[in-house]
């Protein structure tokens, strides 16, 4: 335990050091936080774990579908899970949401099922803290709506409603405050191989106004940023992307690849959802000049085409929603997967026949291109249209079993192969 302790203290005067001190008379939780002081805040209480509801779960995932050899199991009930983080030091679940909430899960004798799970964090107010994501060395980054926080040795501090807390973008510094809307805000972040923070920023409009396009270029809004872990030295890696909330590095080759959700309002049919792989800082993917795949806006079809558009590595559904994605590193699943992309479709709203509600899996061929994405999970939307659960991320457990977040039925599932 003192060895642990030491491991977090350096870690947090590593991170006291790099980012901007507070104020000598903190007045917020958050500055109190920075500051290592208490803010009085109570325990918050733990969301219970069996009952009516765990029951009500564990008899829908009855219908869960899966190739042989695999079984899903409720692993924990998190209100409005959506993405996940899961630490590199004790495997503790970071559960982001929508709402005002991250969650931190544990199982604590590692029986693969969740002994605990509470609120994270208790004293901070947060909005939209979707994105969740860990550096190698246990920093845990939050990214709510226009805000970017740290939390040093997350998977040790959790254990108090105090944690050590800084800001890496102030609130109204991630994007422009007058671009701020309801609409396509969750966030998500991954640390890369070089160590900078990535962030994808959605754009607030189904397709956005000429006028905009000149600022959402110069932002990122529409694309993918990247800064140093401390905030600094930020830069647009990447473009003409419309809503992309699911996004990993290649361990292969350390590309970025990036799901992204394409236009409404073009009927059942089209145009087709996205998985996109980033080669080269600076490419364009072709948003809002395509809809999605080729298919052509309206709004921009007379337009010239910006030279050099990227098209995507594969086509999904259209309106399924593709969401959190994962390269698949472990070997509890056979050699298939290994290697290959899982992703969570969150399920359509924009259409006649509803579609989506699954995970899938996408093969990565030898020459680091993508194969045709296959179903892996479904069962989750009805015959008659109704959804049980809509699959927001997917994230791995040390032991290489498959953690499958729920918003709608407000869960966290596991997957798992032969009885491992």
């Amino acid at each position: 335990m003192k060895s642990i302790l030491l491991a977090a203290g350096s870690i947090v005067a590593l991170a006291s050091a790099s980012l901007a001190q507070p104020s000598t008379q903190p007045s917020s939780n958050l500055e109190k936080l920075t500051s290592f002081q208490s803010t009085g805040t109570e325990e918050p209480r733990p969301v219970a774990q069996e009952g009516r509801r765990a029951d009500a779960l564990r008899r829908n995932l009855e219908k869960i579908k899966l190739p042989a050899g695999f079984k899903i199991e409720l692993y924990a009930v998190v209100p409005d899970a959506r993405h996940m983080a899961v630490g590199p030091n004790a495997g503790v679940v970071f559960v982001g949401t929508r709402k005002n909430n991250v969650y931190v899960v544990t199982d604590r004798d590692k029986d693969r099922v969740a002994d605990e799970v509470k609120q994270f964090a208790p004293s901070i107010a947060m909005k939209i803290p979707n994105g969740v994501c860990f550096s190698r060395d246990g920093m845990l980054y939050v990214v709510e709506q226009n805000r970017v926080l740290q939390f040093p040795a997350a998977e040790f501090f959790y254990e108090g409603p105090d944690v050590a807390a800084f800001v890496v973008a102030k609130q109204g510094d991630l994007i422009p405050p007058s671009e701020e809307s309801f609409n396509h805000t969750a966030r998500v972040c991954r640390i890369g191989p070089d160590n900078k923070l990535y962030v994808a920023l959605g754009q607030p409009f189904n397709v956005p106004a000429k006028e905009k396009l000149d600022l959402y270029k110069r932002t990122g809004i529409g694309g993918v940023i990247r800064m140093d872990q401390d905030g600094k030295n930020r830069e647009v890696y990447a473009t003409g992307i419309r809503n992309s909330v699911g996004m990993d590095f290649n361990p292969a080759d350390k590309s970025l690849w990036f799901t992204d959700n394409q236009v409404d309002g073009m009927g059942d049919d089209q145009p087709p959802g996205e998985i996109n792989r980033i080669a080269n800082m600076g490419q364009n993917f072709g948003f809002p000049y395509y809809g999605g795949g080729t298919v052509r806006t309206v709004e921009y079809k007379d337009d010239q085409v910006p030279a050099g558009v990227v098209g995507p590595q594969a086509e999904t559904d259209p309106h399924a929603a593709d969401l959190g994605m994962m390269f698949y590193t472990g070997r509890m699943f056979p050699q298939t997967y290994q290697g290959g992309i899982f992703s969570a479709q969150h399920g359509s709203w924009n259409r006649t026949k509803p579609i989506g509600a699954r995970v899938m899996f996408t093969p990565v061929k030898p020459d680091g291109t993508a194969d045709k994405p296959q179903v892996f999970a479904e069962g989750w939307l009805t015959e008659n249209g109704e959804y049980l659960g809509r699959p927001v991320d997917v994230a791995m457990l040390p032991d290489g079993s498959l953690l499958v977040s729920d918003d709608t039925a407000g869960a966290v599932y596991r997957i798992s192969h032969e009885g491992r």
